[in-house]
Formats: C-alpha cells, sequence, structure tokens
C-alpha cells in the first residue's frame, strides 16, 4: 500500500473497531489508490478518503413485532447512508442474522464505487436488519416490514435515499414496506422503492438484472480474450434470484451450468441445471436443494464439502461474501479455471483474489460484475420519474450497454494506471475518481 495513504487507512481502522467486513472492503480499495494520487495530489489536500470512509449519517433503530402466536419481538434495524456525491443513496436492505453494523457498512462502501460505475446518478448506501425472515409466515414478515418502515420512512424518498432489496429482502418484502411508506406519508411516490413489482411502478428484467449482468460482465471479459461463454463449464454458488438468473444467463449463452448450492449442500447436475426447476422450487415453493435434486434425474446432492470442489472453467460466486477463500481459489485454479466474475458483494476473500491474479485467471470484482441490479434499479427510477414503462428487451437491452460499458471503463482504467487486465484496480480507481472529482466541485461537505 501507497505509505502516503497508510496513516489514513489505520485511523479508519481504529475508528470502526470489530468491524471486519468494512475493514476488508477499505483495505482492498487503499491498495490501488497509490497512482492516483501521484497524478491527484489534491485528492490528499482535501481529505478526500477520509471523508469518504465516513458515512454522512449512520442511522440504527429499534424493531418490535409480534409473531403469529402474540409474542413480541425485538431486531434491530440499519441504515447507512455513506455518499451522496452522485445522486441520491442508492442501495438494499438485508434481512438476515448475520447483518450488524460492520456488514452494512462494508456494503455502503462497496456500493458508492459500484454505483458510480454504472455512470447513473447515484449514490452510495445500504442497510438492513439482523431480521432472519426464513421459517416466518407471509403474515409475520408483513408485520415485521411495517415496524421497519415505520421508523425508516423519514429517512428516505426519491430525492434523499432509494433502498431496494438484497438477502432476505425481494419482491414481497418490497411490497410490505412500500405499502407501509404509502400508508404512513399519505404519498404514491413510487420512486421511493425500487425492486417493486410490475404492476404497480417495477421494471421489467430487475429480477433478472444481477445475474444476467454477472455474465454479460464475465462474457466481455472472455472475448478479450477470444473466448466466450459458449461450451464453458460453469459453477455456480447460492440458488437465490441473482444465482439462478445468472445461471439462465449463462446457459443461454451455450454454457452448462453443473453446479450451484444453498446452505445445506450444493447440486451437481452434469446434463446443466434445470432453470425452470431450480426455480419452482427455491422462488415459489421456497424449498431446498435436495428437493431439486428429489424430482431432478441425474443430479447428486452433496452434504459437506464445498461447491468450489466440482471442476468448472468459469466461477460465479453469488451466495455472500467471504465464501470463497484462499484454498478453494487454488483448487479451482488447478481444476482448470479460466474466469471468475463476482455476482455476490465481496465474495471472495483477499487470499483467494491474490490466488486467482497470480494465475493469470480473468477476474471480475462485484463492485463491478454484480452492478447490473442497481443499474436497473436507477433505470426503474427513471421509468417512475416519468411516468413511463419500457419493454423487457429495451430494458434489457439498456442492462447490456451498461454492463460493456463497466466492463470497458475497468479495462481502460486499468490500462491507464499501469495495470492492464487488472479489473479490480480498474473499478477501484473508476469508481474512485468519479466520486473524489464530485467531492472536491460540491465543497467541504
Amino acid at each position: 500500500m501507497d505509505s502516503r495513504l497508510e496513516a489514513v487507512r489505520d485511523t479508519v481502522l481504529a475508528r470502526n473497531p470489530g468491524e471486519k467486513e468494512f475493514h476488508q472492503a477499505v483495505i482492498e480499495v487503499f491498495e490501488s489508490l497509490g497512482p492516483v494520487h501521484d497524478r491527484h495530489p489534491e485528492f490528499l489536500e482535501g481529505a478526500v478518503l477520509e471523508r469518504l470512509c465516513e458515512p454522512e449519517r449512520q442511522i440504527i433503530f429499534r424493531v418490535p413485532w409480534t409473531d403469529d402466536a402474540g409474542r413480541v419481538h425485538v431486531n434491530r434495524g440499519f441504515r447507512v447512508e455513506f455518499n451522496s456525491a452522485l445522486g441520491p443513496y442508492k442501495g438494499g436492505l438485508r434481512f438476515h442474522p448475520s447483518v450488524y453494523l460492520g456488514i452494512v457498512k462494508f456494503l455502503g462502501f462497496e456500493q458508492i464505487f459500484k454505483n458510480a460505475l454504472t455512470g447513473m446518478p447515484i449514490g452510495g448506501g445500504k442497510g438492513g436488519s439482523d431480521f432472519d425472515p426464513r421459517g416466518r409466515s407471509d403474515a409475520e414478515i408483513m408485520r415485521f416490514c411495517q415496524s421497519f418502515m415505520t421508523e425508516l420512512y423519514r429517512h428516505i424518498g426519491e430525492y434523499t435515499d432509494v433502498p431496494a432489496g438484497d438477502i432476505g429482502v425481494g419482491g414481497r418484502e418490497i411490497g410490505y414496506l412500500f405499502g407501509q411508506y404509502k400508508r404512513i406519508t399519505n404519498r404514491y411516490e413510487s420512486g421511493v422503492l425500487t425492486g417493486k413489482g410490475i404492476s404497480w411502478g417495477g421494471s421489467l428484467v430487475r429480477p433478472e438484472a444481477t445475474g444476467y449482468g454477472t455474465v454479460i460482465f464475465a462474457q466481455e471479459m472472455l472475448k478479450t480474450r477470444g473466448q466466450s461463454f459458449d461450451g464453458q463449464r460453469v459453477v455456480v454458488s447460492g440458488s437465490g434470484n441473482v444465482a439462478i438468473h445468472a445461471i439462465a444467463k449463462a446457459q443461454s449463452l451455450g454454457a452448462t451450468v453443473v453446479a450451484c448450492s444453498d446452505s445445506a449442500g450444493y447440486i451437481v447436475d452434469e446434463a446443466g441445471i434445470d432453470v425452470a426447476l431450480l426455480s419452482q422450487v427455491k422462488e415459489v415453493e421456497r424449498g431446498r436443494l435436495t428437493d431439486y435434486a428429489a424430482r431432478r434425474p441425474g443430479s447428486n446432492h452433496v452434504v459437506g464439502g464445498s461447491v468450489w470442489d466440482v471442476t468448472g472453467t468459469v466461477a460465479l460466486p453469488c451466495a455472500t461474501q467471504n465464501e470463497l477463500d484462499g484454498d478453494a481459489a487454488a483448487k479451482l485454479v488447478s481444476n482448470g479455471l479460466i474466469a471468475v466474475a463476482e455476482g455476490a458483494n465481496m465474495p471472495s476473500t483477499r487470499s483467494a483474489v491474490s490466488v486467482f491474479q497470480e494465475a493469470g485467471i480473468l477476474f471480475g470484482p462485484g463492485k463491478a460484475a454484480n452492478a447490473g441490479g442497481v443499474a436497473t434499479s436507477a433505470l426503474e427510477m427513471q421509468q417512475n420519474a416519468s411516468r413511463d414503462s419500457w419493454s423487457f428487451e429495451h430494458t434489457e437491452q439498456r442492462l447490456t450497454e451498461i454492463m460493456v460499458g463497466i466492463h470497458d471503463r475497468c479495462a481502460a482504467t486499468a490500462d491507464e494506471y499501469g495495470a492492464p487486465g487488472n479489473y479490480v484496480v480498474g473499478a477501484n480507481i473508476g469508481g474512485f475518481v468519479k466520486v473524489a472529482d464530485a467531492m472536491l466541485a460540491q465543497g467541504l461537505i
């Protein structure tokens, strides 16, 4: 790391003790930025990094709710509004037991760069709760969402902060959240949340966008070496929304996706994952991969081990942070891997990224490769602002243009700063410079 940035890093880590995911995200960005400050000493003089690492606003609140038996539960809610230099805060809400302030800050920090890379006028933020929706009835989830929004509503708005979904927050939850916002404010403000239902202000392609975008980014990386998805053997982690649509997109481009996972294990399906069955099991029935294996002849459910034990030429980690470590990365490389694109946020540990880069593997970091979701959310905001609705084909075309643009911007920036082919450097510098320029132009805010 550049010595000029070490003191800033040390201060950030000391001011945010115990937030290991946030520390990891900060260090990963700082390691790329030395060459930027050689060219732009004004960023150091203006303390841009110090300001960028301190959220503009952090909101923590109590979320009381009752279950179907009348028992009272109390969860903790978060919204970290990190940076608004480019536009209103934009980023998802995550409902999962692992959520705490450090997770939300890591996600919000990553969101700043991701949103900047899209070229859309959106800032960075993130939120969520340690509430676990798994096993809860629709009525319980509705009551929780209503309680959550009863506090959150005063901090959001289409020109202030526009949340979306993330892990544990899909169309059902967004519906309940939007309904409570409308009820409290007496406003039908479509642009306050994205990921809405198609019939009431949502955008076509939004459910598919993150998974599709990850594969589009990977396809552009493969093109730089004269390759494509056609004939590739693909391994995917996760089996939620992002994973399902990444599988569908990869197979539409000629790949065979042979494995995916959930918290209870993984399946191997040498004939290629049956996307329709997987979607039925996971999204409609809210079942497990064991259910898929029971209904799919020739597939095999594996308990224990890792989905990364499965041989593949392309890996798409689409589950959660730090799921792919150095040992798994080394095994993938030894098994013939040629490319990785992150569909989740920071799913590869720092040691895994080092293994991939040292082996010359094409590696697309999440802040670039999984930006399709937030890009399409911004397109949803455009449609809401104009009271318009676009076709699936038009929206998918716009998504493709944005993802190709992100790839090309990362590649060109890496070249410009002496790191050709290093998409981590390209994404970090490309996003940082855009935000830093805006921050300086707007004064000391």
